[in-house]
């Protein structure tokens, strides 16, 4: 019987490796390649990061005299650039104005994504109506005069309300919402309603979470565009210096340094805030990404998956 035993447990184990696919030499030569793409792509992607962060840690006399790549910080390590630009108040002024519109435009952007998404994945008469006249705007867009003059007549112009509201709707946000509520099992809608819940109650408890996959893209994308936007601060509040985001302060700071070396003794340690102030910019996005990594790739997966 034992003879027997191991002779099925042999044969099993012949089934099983038989049934694995070994990879060939062609498979391994690809995957190789794919390595060293990724590899040399990552790399091309780091240099000018590692590069911008090295020189705000330098001497500026000697970053500014020498050329290439700064693997090491030039001239010794230094916080000279970040002392200029921190120990400007309206950086302080800056970020906080750049954290409240984020935040606004996010959340609010997010909302109005969540419920026009919920309203086109349920098959209503005017389903087809709601997303033509949602698919129109992604075409033809009126412009930004026509839009000026909106926010104009609004009252607007010169408050927070235009930095916040014109920027926090996003059609294809609302189409991937869309898509993501019409990923989810319809048996669960359905049991959701015979259940008693209401359509508020269904989208947020039942659709929602099972949607946030897509629904953590979305946020992502909203707060790393509305983080870098300068445009609109600059042609709605560009005389209310309080009101100003982060970038536009940025700009007035290195703008307000190129000429440095025309005086008759340069501080050459202002040479610096140009790298300094893109590292303050970009620090906290770079922070805020790898919590949102794993639900961006399934998101991603879910986004190219037809509703």
């Amino acid at each position: 019987m034992g003879l027997i035993k191991k002779k099925n447990d042999v044969n099993d184990d012949n089934r099983v490796s038989s049934m694995v696919e070994h990879p060939g030499l062609g498979d391994r030569a690809v995957d190789v390649v794919v390595i060293l793409v990724c590899a040399l792509v990552a790399f091309c992607s780091l240099v000018p990061m590692w590069h911008v962060l090295m020189s705000s840690l330098s001497d500026g006399k000697t970053l500014l005299a020498s050329s290439g790549v700064a693997w090491l910080p030039a001239g010794g390590f230094t916080l000279d650039g970040y002392r200029h630009i921190f120990g400007d108040s309206s950086i302080l002024t800056g970020y906080a104005n750049t954290l409240l519109y984020t935040v606004a435009s996010t959340a609010l952007g997010f909302f109005l994504a969540v419920m026009s998404g919920y309203a086109m994945s349920r098959d209503t008469k005017l389903k087809g109506f709601m997303i033509m006249a949602m698919m129109l705007p992604m075409l033809f867009g009126g412009g930004m005069v026509p839009t000026y003059m909106v926010i104009r007549k609004l009252g607007w112009v010169g408050t927070r309300w235009a930095l916040i509201v014109p920027g926090c709707t996003n059609t294809m946000f609302m189409v991937m919402m869309m898509n993501a509520f019409n990923a989810v099992p319809k048996e669960m809608y359905e049991a959701a309603r015979i259940d008693g819940a209401g359509h508020f109650r269904t989208m947020s408890q039942i659709m929602l979470p099972q949607a946030m996959n897509l629904g953590s893209v979305i946020i992502l994308n909203s707060v790393v565009g509305q983080w870098n936007s300068w445009l609109q601060a600059s042609i709605y509040v560009p005389n209310k210096r309080n009101l100003w985001p982060l970038q536009l302060f940025i700009r007035e700071i290195t703008a307000n340094n190129e000429n440095f070396l025309q005086t008759s003794n340069p501080d050459y340690s202002r040479y610096l805030i140009r790298y300094a102030v893109i590292v303050a910019a970009t620090l906290p996005i770079i922070v805020l990404f790898p919590f949102f990594q794993d639900k961006l790739e399934k998101g991603v997966i879910a986004g190219g998956v037809k509703g």
